[in-house]
């Protein structure tokens, strides 16, 4: 059969015109109505309105429940809750997706599903199957990689996608099994055993897409539970939505959100790895092109050194040196005689003031005349002296006893010379001597002067 473009009379819709001709359908076809069921994959972003979906055994809705209307419930709604939701069909234009604008919710009583999955979350809560100190590390570098989930389900292509893109290098076994239904449980079982015991995987990945509670309940199953308990390979839990959490969740190694977060829990990120390693790659390749440079610079540094460190150059240098020290010695000899001439010179001038003929001229000429003054002084000091001496000699000879000797008199001496002046003085036949002018005579007393003394 071939299909014919559509004519210019035919309208064509985009995406955007169809949903929102849709939506006006709906919402003018159907008016403000109730929906009663159980709810399920609650969320609660930031903003304060409600995510979430009502449904029963067989069928589910989407539901928004806007702020404003949220704040005025008596209770806080949560997943497996009976309730009864009032509100307008719409459609998210968006995305195409049918759903409820509720702006009222009635409490109901709690689903018979959710009540069996608290109670045996608490059993095995109290059992220590959650604790944290069973849970067994992921390997960092997994060669191979078990996987239990459906072989014809979207979950699975997700996975074998997402470790291809990651983590190439590894090998991937499957484990089929059914993941809802009576049957499920049991396979799952058998598969998760049969993983364990070839010891084929370094991990295991326990998976399966989103779904409802009741999707969902294979693995919720107690016996599936304590099998993975029970095993000695760690396995990766990724059942369902973000949203969704099964008791397989909690007694698993890791809990990841989806089956692709499973994958991506389970792998190192190979091109993140690869980019890293390129990174590392480009950085080790500038740090080694760095150091053969700083390696060659050291190199040429090296052999400018040798170069100028060569004995014949080193000898050159040395030359040179000399030659300059020479220079400067001989500049530095020169400046020494000239300054010692300039101080010979100095002293010359001062000794030829101060020589010893100068001094001795000079002293020659001051002794001359002081020959000369004491010469005049000594002339002058003998006319003095002689005409004292001529006053004196004549004052003497005035009163000299010569003179009386001259004039006839005499004097009578003792033998030792002294003149006797009186008769006491001479006794009779005592040795006298007598003095004249011209001549002495040695005598002798022959009487007592005193008996002829002048009356």
């Amino acid at each position: 059969m071939s299909v014919h473009a559509p004519g210019p009379e035919t309208h064509v819709y985009r995406p955007v015109e169809l949903n929102r001709e849709v939506r006006l359908h709906i919402e003018a076809g159907f008016p403000r109505l109730w929906l009663a069921g159980e709810i399920s994959n609650l969320a609660r972003p930031p903003s304060g309105h409600l995510y979430f979906t009502v449904k029963d055994a067989r069928s589910q809705i989407r539901c928004a429940l806007f702020r404003g209307n949220a704040a005025g419930m008596g209770f806080r709604p949560e997943n497996g809750m009976e309730v009864l939701v009032r509100g307008r069909l719409s459609l998210y234009e968006a995305r195409g997706d049918y759903q409820l604008i509720a702006d009222a919710m009635l409490e109901g009583g709690a689903g018979a599903l959710s009540q069996a999955f608290e109670a045996l979350k608490k059993k095995l809560e109290s059992e220590g199957l959650f604790d944290e100190a069973h849970k067994k590390p992921l390997p960092g570098w997994p060669r191979r990689i078990s996987v239990v989930t459906s072989p014809s389900g979207a979950a699975v292509r997700d996975i074998l996608q997402t470790l291809e893109q990651r983590w190439p290098g590894a090998a991937v076994r499957i484990y089929p099994s059914q993941v809802q239904g009576e049957a499920a449980p049991a396979e799952l079982i058998r598969a998760l055993t049969a993983a364990d015991r070839h010891g084929y995987g370094d991990v295991i990945i326990l998976a399966r897409g989103g779904g409802s509670l009741e999707d969902l309940w294979a693995f919720n199953d107690e016996q599936l539970a304590r099998t993975i308990h029970a095993l000695k390979t760690p396995v990766v839990s990724g059942v369902g939505h973000e949203t969704d959490f099964t008791i397989a969740d909690f007694v698993a190694d890791v809990r990841a959100p989806t089956p692709t977060a499973a994958a991506v829990a389970a792998t190192p990120d190979g091109p993140a790895l690869r980019r890293q390693l390129g990174r590392l790659d480009q950085q080790l390749s500038r740090a080694m092109d760095q150091d053969l440079q700083r390696r060659m610079q050291a190199l040429d540094f090296a052999e400018r050194r040798l170069a100028r460190q060569h004995p014949e150059h080193r000898l050159e240098e040395l030359a040179r040196r000399n030659h300059e020290l020479a220079r400067r010695a001989g500049i530095a000899v020169r400046r020494q005689v000239e300054a010692r001439e300039r101080l010979l010179s100095g002293c010359m001038a001062r000794l030829s003031v101060c020589h010893p003929r100068r001094q001795i001229e000079r002293a020659a000429h001051e002794a001359a005349s002081l020959r000369v003054r004491l010469q005049r002084a000594m002339n002058a000091q003998v006319g003095t002296a002689g005409q004292r001496l001529g006053g004196t000699v004549r004052a003497l000879n005035a009163v000299s006893p010569l003179a009386v000797l001259e004039r006839g008199y005499a004097v009578v001496r003792d033998p030792q010379g002294h003149a006797l002046t009186q008769a006491d003085e001479l006794k009779k036949g005592s040795p006298i001597n007598i003095l004249m002018d011209q001549f002495e005579v040695d005598a002798e007393v022959v009487s007592d002067p005193r008996e002829s003394r002048l009356k």
